[in-house]
């Protein structure tokens, strides 16, 4: 890198969480950050899901870097041991972090394409002394910005999972997408209330979004008895003992509620589990519901609505042209992908990492936060300020800083077993994995 690359500025695709963290350690290292951010005001993503509840607390949330930023505008912590939703992220944390950025955070831009500025991919001679070129389409139409380094923090939100159990899309997803959301539903709206309530729903989905969304709806039947509220939760694989997380024993207690309040409206009869279906088609009965046919050809009874669950994965299409090396099943950076695969693991455990597990082939690129986990789940905020933290000091030339690890991370209280099996009892089979295979699971009163 010349002189006149290193007088650029670092690129900061996306102002969430981790984005704006990524600012703030930039400005620590006394290098200039200029955060990129799709849509209108800070943190868009998470105002998308404002109605739900974080399961860590508000001292787990914040960067220790932008608190430094903040403070000189009179910004006030909240209570450290209670738990935001995520409007109260954005409101009261992450749009006061944007504005204290002030200019180096710009709206409304979303980056189209990322590249070495006159050199392909194929292109091999002088590469690394280059500035990347930056693509975006903003108010006043397409243009470009050069940059000493690009940090992309853009996450994963706007490219759900969908339903079908081979990661395609079911046959006929699409011709009900009226009656199918990718979204925890928010209860308290009421047209979004009258679209559930009385009616029967199926959840695909076996993470904490669908913990969220099971145990809602459950919360809805209860208070409407006579209606009809029903839940029918799909869960592609067999039922054991870290379906519903580590419970009581999680070190994150709101998150091991998650699973517990969907085993009770199980256990309630406010939701039947149906599992090991993966869904293969989508139709329409007489009356208009959906029913849904798994690709072992079973049948599901008819459903008013179906909320779909079932993971994020990244975008990748802008960052065709740079040189990324990512691990062909979880498109996560190759040297922190066996610590997330779940393959090899069901642990939400990760163990912190930073710049080491998160480089690539073409240097000074770093995907960071929920992007850098590819497909995989269990993410934490906490893990992305690690990793901010890491790539700053990388950055300013402090290795020494940029390769120690400064966090413990909560474990979840529960491991899986060996890996992503259909049932209980392969996992156990197969051994090896992380940990011991998980014990089969009593829900209301009978094996599953």
């Amino acid at each position: 890198m010349n002189a006149s690359t290193e007088a650029l500025p670092v690129v900061v695709i996306g102002a969430g969480p981790i984005g704006l963290a990524a600012a703030a350690r930039l400005i620590e290292r006394d290098i200039e950050p200029l955060v990129l951010e799709a849509g209108p005001a800070a943190a868009s993503a998470v105002r998308e899901w404002s109605h739900v509840r974080l399961f860590s607390t508000w001292s787990e949330v914040t960067d220790p870097a932008a608190e430094k930023l903040l403070s000189p505008t009179g910004w006030v912590k909240p209570d450290g041991a209670t738990y935001p939703s995520g409007g109260d992220w954005a409101e009261l944390y992450l749009q006061p972090l944007a504005d204290a950025l002030g200019g180096r955070v710009r709206y409304d831009a979303t980056v189209t394409g990322v590249s070495r500025a006159g050199r392909d991919r194929i292109v091999d001679a002088d590469r690394e002394t280059r500035p990347f070129v930056i693509h975006l389409t903003g108010p006043g139409g397409e243009e470009r910005i050069f940059a000493r380094a690009v940090i992309d923090a853009s996450g994963t939100w706007s490219t759900p999972g969908p339903a079908g159990g081979s990661g395609l899309a079911a046959l006929g997803e699409k011709a009900v997408a009226d009656r199918v959301t990718y979204r925890v539903p928010d209860l308290e709206v009421p047209a979004v209330r009258a679209r559930y309530a009385g009616k029967r729903t199926a959840v695909i989905g076996s993470g904490a979004s669908a913990f969220t969304a099971v145990a809602c709806l459950a919360d809805l039947a209860k208070s409407e008895v006579g209606r009809g509220t029903h839940v029918t939760w799909i869960l592609r694989r067999g039922i054991s003992g870290s379906t519903f997380g580590g419970g009581e024993a999680d070190r994150l207690p709101a998150r091991g509620a998650l699973g517990l309040a969907a085993k009770a409206a199980v256990d309630g009869g406010y939701a039947d589990a149906v599992t090991g279906f993966r869904t293969g088609a989508f139709a329409r009965d007489g009356d208009g519901r959906v029913v849904l046919a798994g690709e072992d050809g079973r049948r599901l009874d008819p459903v008013d609505e179906v909320i779909v669950l079932t993971g994020f994965r990244p975008d990748l299409t802008f960052l065709g042209e740079l040189r990324l090396g990512l691990d062909e099943r979880l498109q996560a950076p190759v040297e922190l992908a066996p610590l997330i695969d779940p393959n090899q693991h069901s642990c939400g455990t990760v163990h912190p990492h930073g710049v080491k597990e998160l480089s690539h082939p073409e240097k000074d690129v770093y995907l960071v936060g929920m992007k850098s986990y590819g497909r995989a789940p269990t993410f934490l905020a906490l893990t992305g300020y690690e990793q901010v933290r890491s790539v700053a000091a990388a950055l300013a030339g402090d290795r020494g800083a940029a390769e120690r690890v400064e966090l413990t991370l909560p474990e979840t209280g529960v491991c899986g077993g060996a890996g992503l099996f259909d049932e209980p009892e392969a996992a156990e089979q197969a051994g090896g994995g992380c940990c011991a295979a998980p014990a089969t699971l009593t829900i209301g009163g009978a094996g599953v």
